[in-house]
C-alpha cells in the first residue's frame, strides 16, 4: 500500500524574514511545521563537525570524544516500536561506519554489503556531556524552553524506591546530538511528552513524512494502542483499516536548515544522505494542553491495563504513576512539581517587572504579557487536573514559598528564565532582586502549595494583588478572565 502525498507544502523561510511575535503566531500557536534557513551561520559544530567536502569529519568526533558511551540504533531490527538499541563508544561507532562506507565504495558483493547493519546514533547528550564545548546556540525562538530549563536545576522524574543519583531518566535533558550514514532512519512517532522539537541538519539531508494530529488517529490499530512502524512497508488493511485515508506532508531538510516539529505530530525521517543533526524536545505554555492530554490518556490506559489486580494492591494509585513514568517519562505528581515551580517562576518575574518599570506603562510590555498567558495556561491544566477523580486531594508534592525562595537553584532557574525572556522580547535591561520582592508580596500568603486546587488559587491570588497594588492595567487577572 503507497502513500499519499498531499495537503499542501511546508514552508521554509530565512529567520530574518520572521520575527519571534511572528513565529509564536504563524507556526507555534497553530501548531505548524516550518524550515528556517540562517540560524546556523555561527555555530562551530558548522565548522568542526563538517568536512571541506561537506561529509561529517568523523575522524574529529573519535579523536575528541571517542570514550562517550553512546545509544545506537540498529535500524534493520525492530525491538517492540523501536529500533533495537544497543550502547557502544564512540569510537566503536565512528569505526563500524568508516568500515560500511569502504565496503559499500569498494566492488564488494552486493550480498554482502546488504548484510551489514546501517547504525545510527540517537539520543546523544552532547551538551550536557560537554558543556565547554560549545557546539551551538540555542535559535531565540526556541530559547523558551521550559522543559531543559528546568532540567538544568530539577530532576523531573524521582521515585524515592528506585531513585538514583546518576540515572539519566532523573537528571538528562532533552538536548541531542544524532548522526547517521545514508540509509540510516527513524520508524513512525510523535516525539516524547507531545513536545514541541527542532532539529537542525549540521551536514547531510533528510527527508520527512508528516501526519497532522487531526489524522493521527488513523495509524492505529482498531484497539488504538498499535502504531504503524514504518509507513512504507505493506501495512494490513485489516490491523490498520483507517491508514489508506492518511494524507502525508513530504518535506526535503537540506544542510543547515532548521525544522520546527510542532506537538503531536507524527513523523518518519530517513536520512538521504550522512548526516549529522542537533535536536531538542521542548514544551512551555503554548503546548502545556498537549503535554497533559499525553499524560492523562497514557494514565488511564496504565489503569485499566492493571485494573484487576486494584483490590490486591496495598498502593494501586502509586503503582499506576509509577508505570506512567516508566512509560511517558513523567507522572502526574512529576508534571504538578514542574507546573508549580513555573508557575512561581512567572509570578516572581511578573511582580519584578512591575516594580522595574516604576511610572511606565508596564502592562504594555511584552514580557508581561506574555508572563500572564503563561500563568493563564498553567491555571488552566490545573483545573484539569482538579477535575480528575482519582486524584483528588495531594499529588506527593509540596512548596513552601520561603523554602523554595531559599533554594539556590530555583533562584537560578528564575535567573534564567529572567534572561530568557528578556532576550526574546528585546528587554534588558532589567536587574533581578527577586528573592526581596516577593517576599514582600506574599508574606501574607498561606504558601503551601500541594494540589491543584492550591495551584489555581495561588495564581488567583497573584492577579489579586496586582488589583490592590497598581492602579494600571490589571494584566494578569484580565487574561484570567478571558481564558
Amino acid at each position: 500500500m503507497g502513500i499519499r502525498i498531499g495537503g499542501g507544502q511546508i514552508e521554509k523561510l530565512n529567520w530574518k524574514e520572521l520575527s519571534y511575535s511572528e513565529f509564536v503566531e504563524k507556526y507555534m500557536a497553530k501548531n505548524q511545521p516550518v524550515v528556517l534557513t540562517g540560524l546556523m551561520d555561527d555555530w562551530r559544530a558548522c565548522k568542526d563537525w563538517v568536512t571541506e567536502n561537506g561529509q561529517p569529519n568523523l575522524q574529529f568526533f573519535s579523536t575528541h570524544f571517542g570514550k562517550s558511551k553512546v545509544q545506537v540504533a540498529d535500524c534493520g531490527i525492530r525491538e517492540f516500536t523501536d529500533q533495537k538499541r544497543v550502547e557502544m563508544s564512540l569510537s566503536e561507532f565512528v569505526k563500524n561506519w568508516l568500515e560500511n562506507s569502504i565496503m559499500e565504495n569498494s566492488n564488494a558483493s552486493t550480498n554482502e554489503a546488504n548484510d551489514k547493519s546501517v547504525l545510527y546514533l540517537k539520543d546523544w547528550h552532547f551538551a550536557k556531556e560537554y558543556p565547554e564545548y560549545v557546539a551551538y546556540r540555542t535559535p531565540l525562538i526556541f530559547c523558551d524552553d521550559w522543559l531543559n530549563m528546568y532540567l538544568d536545576h530539577y530532576r523531573l522524574h524521582k521515585d524515592p524506591e528506585s531513585y538514583q543519583k546518576d540515572n539519566d531518566m532523573c537528571c538528562s535533558d532533552y538536548r541531542f546530538v544524532y548522526m547517521g550514514a545514508k540509509g540510516s532512519w527513524t520508524p513512525l512517532h510523535a516525539d516524547v511528552f507531545r513536545s514541541y522539537s527542532w532539529s537542525a541538519n549540521v551536514c547531510g539531508k533528510k527527508k520527512w513524512l508528516f501526519l497532522s494530529p487531526s489524522q493521527c488517529h488513523l495509524v492505529f490499530d482498531r484497539n488504538l494502542k498499535g502504531c504503524v512502524y514504518n509507513i512504507f512497508d505493506d501495512v494490513s488493511e485489516t490491523d490498520f483499516p483507517g491508514f489508506k485515508k492518511t494524507l502525508w506532508l513530504e518535506c526535503t531538510q537540506e544542510q543547515n536548515e532548521i525544522i520546527f516539529v510542532p506537538s503531536g505530530w507524527y513523523h518518519q525521517v530517513h536520512n538521504l544522505e550522512d548526516t549529522i543533526s542537533i535536536n531538542h524536545n521542548w514544551f512551555n505554555g503554548y503546548n502545556l494542553s498537549w503535554v497533559w492530554d499525553l499524560l492523562l490518556r497514557d494514565y488511564n490506559e496504565a489503569k485499566e491495563y492493571i485494573e484487576d489486580i486494584r483490590d490486591i494492591c496495598d498502593d494501586f494509585e502509586g503503582l499506576c504513576q509509577r508505570n506512567l513514568a516508566a512509560n511517558t517519562g513523567m507522572n502526574f505528581y512529576d508534571f504538578f512539581s514542574f507546573l508549580s515551580r513555573f508557575s512561581l517562576v512567572n509570578v516572581v518575574i511578573l511582580f519584578h517587572l512591575r516594580r522595574d518599570y516604576e511610572n511606565q506603562i508596564w502592562s504594555s510590555s511584552p514580557v508581561a504579557r506574555h508572563l500572564a498567558l503563561n500563568l493563564v495556561s498553567i491555571q488552566k491544566i490545573a483545573l484539569k487536573m482538579k477535575s480528575v477523580n482519582d486524584l483528588a486531594g495531594s499529588f506527593g508534592f509540596f512548596m513552601y514559598l520561603k523554602e523554595t525562595l531559599d533554594d539556590p537553584e530555583f533562584l537560578k532557574l528564575c535567573m534564567g528564565f529572567c534572561r530568557t525572556y528578556g532576550m526574546i522580547h528585546e528587554e534588558e535591561k532589567w536587574t533581578c532582586e527577586i528573592k526581596k520582592a516577593l517576599m514582600l508580596d506574599f508574606e501574607d500568603y498561606d504558601s503551601l502549595i500541594s494540589s491543584p486546587e492550591d495551584l489555581v488559587k495561588f495564581i488567583d491570588f497573584a492577579a489579586g494583588k496586582f488589583s490592590g497594588n497598581f492602579s494600571e492595567e490589571n494584566i494578569l487577572l484580565s487574561r484570567l478572565e478571558d481564558g
